[in-house]
């Protein structure tokens, strides 16, 4: 009987030939925690194709879905956010906001188009969660109030989608402001008749939710949306009570009124269609 010894391969040659994944190529869901490939979700509008879940998408991702071949102009685009109280934390307000305009853009929270929604025309502002969380300072205010008085005045529908951590803390009272002006533009839309349609994505919290967000015709939610003004805990603390699990979830707010219906991605555009036609008597 012959003995013989198997030559091991260099520990260097075995990883050499390992194949690398390319980075991004996978993505991990939040809600089930599975792997999915990138491609596919994009190609589902976002969305998980195992559990349903919602990502987040950018407002020209959301232009992109809404507006008729993905063909919108923007306008508004040269109102940039100041820094009127000097502000400074960890880091001066003013610096954070040269970090973010070089990280998502110059377009501030929100961003404002008008397009065309399955051949209406239609007026609509997306916020940009990648900006600050999408908080609400003087420049959102402004853009959305423009964007209102636009719609005014070309007797067209305006749609807002939110996506806000809420009003900006780094501006005071100038950012809680904001939700008055808004609001007061909203009203002079209802006054002429014009339909204002709310959607509310995950997440649509503080200031925001406390104005122009619950303020539509109709409310719209996407699936498991967190929508609320305070957080969990500064609300048990105030009223001293357990909170029902998921009490700021789409789902419950449609059971107890506070939005009108939930809709999944995919069929937003068609919903949204339905109601304008309905408002518009087309």
């Amino acid at each position: 009987m012959a003995w013989f010894r198997k030559e091991k391969k260099p520990r260097e040659a075995v990883e050499q030939k390992q194949v690398a994944i390319p980075e991004g190529l996978w993505v991990k869901c939040d809600d089930c925690k599975e792997i999915i490939y990138r491609k596919e979700v994009e190609q589902n509008l976002n969305v998980c194709t195992k559990c349903g879940y919602h990502f987040r998408l950018t407002a020209r991702e959301r232009f992109e879905m809404l507006f008729d071949d993905g063909a919108y102009k923007e306008f508004a685009t040269s109102i940039r956010s100041s820094d009127p109280l000097e502000f400074r934390d960890t880091k001066r307000y003013r610096d954070r906001l040269k970090v973010y305009e070089q990280r998502v853009g110059k377009g501030d929270a929100v961003l404002c188009a008008e397009g065309k929604l399955e051949g209406m025309p239609v007026v609509i502002c997306a916020m940009e969660y990648a900006f600050m969380g999408g908080s609400m300072g003087s420049a959102v205010g402004e853009k959305i109030t423009l964007a209102a008085e636009r719609a005014l005045d070309k007797k067209e529908p305006l749609l807002i989608v939110s996506t806000s951590g809420g009003a900006r803390m780094q501006e005071g009272i100038l950012s809680l402001m904001q939700m008055a002006k808004i609001s007061a533009a909203l009203s002079r839309l209802a006054a002429a008749g014009l339909p204002y349609i709310s959607v509310l994505t995950d997440p649509t919290t503080g200031g925001v939710t406390a104005s122009y967000a619950m303020l539509g015709d109709i409310n719209i939610a996407e699936p498991k949306a967190l929508i609320g003004f305070a957080g969990p805990r500064v609300i048990e603390q105030t009223i001293r009570q357990t909170l029902p699990e998921g009490f700021q979830r789409a789902e419950f707010l449609v059971e107890k009124g506070f939005v009108d219906l939930i809709t999944p991605r995919g069929e937003m555009k068609g919903a949204i269609a339905r109601f304008l036609r309905f408002f518009t008597g087309k």
